[in-house]
């Protein structure tokens, strides 16, 4: 999954991206509101983590005029730790949570992850079906009552990625902007690499290729 850190704090920065990272997301980020809204209009993101003292443009400037374009990109909000009248104007203005500061990473973490299960109609937060139980904190996956594979951060995030989407035809530019960060090189043949190996690991069945439109993940939940 993909997600957009819009801070200018450079120490938060660098402590958040990497531990985001480590959590099986990939990170663009944005240090100021233009760049910001910019990015949060033109990249598909799974979800934003925006904090509303920025420099050129606020953090509620940005997400009202999202959300009146009528992107509806899931946001938490970043608020001084006390500002509670911060809390509900980002509520107002159309956010989906809020974090104070300063806090702990691995809240941040779990509340991305429930943000993105409730927009995929996760009614809980994992991630399995029938056969496959996706084991998000040490990203590994099992295979019913097999012994997990460890997966590379790569095949994690196009595994869950499938699993959430299941039942949907998911070309290979779809899942390489949701699988790398801007920065990366989205060779989108590289898809087909990491299919194959999750395929070695879960069995050629769960992921059906469709000829000249992309893969569907099959397993049924």
């Amino acid at each position: 999954m993909r997600l957009l850190l819009i801070e200018d704090d450079p120490e938060l920065v660098a402590y958040m991206r990497t531990d985001l990272s480590k959590a099986g997301f990939a990170v663009d980020v944005a240090d100021n509101g233009i760049d910001g809204e910019f990015l949060g209009d033109n990249e598909p993101y799974d979800a934003v983590v925006l904090d509303l003292g920025l420099p050129q443009k606020s953090g509620l400037e940005i997400l009202a005029a999202w959300r009146k374009r009528s992107n509806r990109v899931p946001v938490i909000v970043l608020t001084a730790r006390d500002a509670w009248y911060e809390r509900v104007d980002g509520f107002k203005a159309g956010a989906d949570d809020y974090l104070g500061k300063p806090f702990h990473i691995e809240e941040l973490i779990a509340r991305i992850r429930a943000l993105i299960y409730r927009r995929h109609g996760s009614p809980t937060n994992s991630i399995e079906t029938k056969t496959l139980r996706l084991d998000e904190d040490s990203q590994q996956v099992s295979v019913a009552d097999q012994e997990p594979h460890q997966l590379t951060g790569t095949e994690f995030r196009l595994l869950r990625y499938m699993m959430l989407n299941r039942g949907k035809i998911l070309s290979k530019s779809n899942l390489s902007d949701h699988v790398y960060d801007q920065d990366s090189d989205r060779d989108s043949n590289l898809i087909e690499v990491y299919v194959r190996r999750l395929r070695e690991k879960i069995g050629n069945q769960m992921i059906l290729t469709k000829r000249g439109q992309g893969y569907v993940f099959n397993d049924p939940s």
